[in-house]
């Protein structure tokens, strides 16, 4: 009898392997079969305009992306948007969880409106700023202007990288509001009446008490932003199209002239490939720096 015991255990479990690898397998699939014919065309010469000119190209492909002034100018475009966008909505992520967190008549009814921007779509974001706020006749930002006797301001043609990084911004500074929010009302409110007690202002409560206890969330707000700030494509796409000139060209929509409007697919894939070993460089310090926050 307990022989039977301990080997039915054993034969429950076999069956749940396979059941298992089915659904093991397409994930792989699905996330190498993409991966490795990248980087197959990224050694070949294969252009849709000149399919006669296939063939191993070996490194040319890396050669002329690293060569190619615009790579460069799309890369420094793609860090400056990243920092700039992480930097804008952790500050004012902080500051607004902060401010949140205290009681107001309609603190409810605010919390909602400011996270509301959060689900809204890219594209949609993008046709908002660019029709409705940042359009120099028919834009909220003109009609201002004019109000108070100035003259309007093209931002897309004057300042279009700040422009795309104030869409970008808006976009994601509901996400960092959202997860800094719940990590203030997460603080013993007993730890900063005692602090009061002991004589510490507003300042001093934020810098000793508040922000420590926040390092954890900003730390997790900075990777996750991170990941999806590196791919940013449908804001420029939407507003600039990666002009005037490549003012706001990033390494995504680089990938996306080279493949789609060039056609040289053998470059755009270098490009991915490339741009796959920048993010995991990047994830990869950051997953370290979450680690050991965490385990403090």
């Amino acid at each position: 009898m307990s022989s039977a015991t301990q080997e039915t255990p054993g034969a429950i479990k076999a069956p749940g392997g396979f059941l298992v690898m089915p659904s093991v397998i397409v994930l792989l699939a699905w996330m190498i079969v993409p991966l490795v014919m990248t980087v197959w065309f990224s050694f070949q010469y294969y252009n849709l305009l000149a399919p006669e000119t296939a063939g191993f190209a070996g490194l040319d492909n890396y050669e002329f992306l690293v060569t190619d002034p615009d790579f460069w100018v799309s890369l420094r475009n793609t860090l400056v948007l990243l920092s700039s966008v992480l930097v804008i909505t952790v500050v004012l992520g902080t500051l607004l969880a902060v401010l949140f967190d205290q009681p107001f008549p309609g603190r409810n009814i605010a919390r909602v409106l400011a996270i509301s921007p959060f689900f809204i779509m890219p594209t949609v974001a993008a046709l908002i700023w660019k029709n409705l706020m940042m359009h120099p006749i028919y834009g909220v930002f003109g009609a201002v202007a004019q109000a108070f006797g100035f003259e309007p301001v093209d931002w897309f043609a004057q300042f279009p990288l700040a422009s795309v990084i104030a869409i970008v911004s808006w976009e994601w500074l509901p996400f960092a509001l959202l997860i800094l929010l719940t990590a203030v009302q997460s603080l013993d409110h007993e730890q900063r009446e005692a602090a009061r007690m002991d004589g510490a202002g507003v300042i001093a409560q934020f810098v000793f008490i508040t922000l420590p206890h926040l390092s954890r969330a900003i730390g997790v707000v900075v990777m996750i932003e991170t990941i999806f700030l590196l791919t940013v494509f449908a804001e420029i796409f939407v507003t600039t199209s990666g002009g005037p000139g490549n003012a706001t060209t990033n390494l995504a929509f680089l990938i996306y002239a080279r493949a789609l409007l060039q056609f040289d697919i053998g470059g755009a894939s270098a490009g991915g490939v490339v741009a796959i070993v920048l993010a995991n460089i990047v994830a990869f310090f950051l997953v370290r720096s979450i680690a050991r926050r965490l385990e403090v």
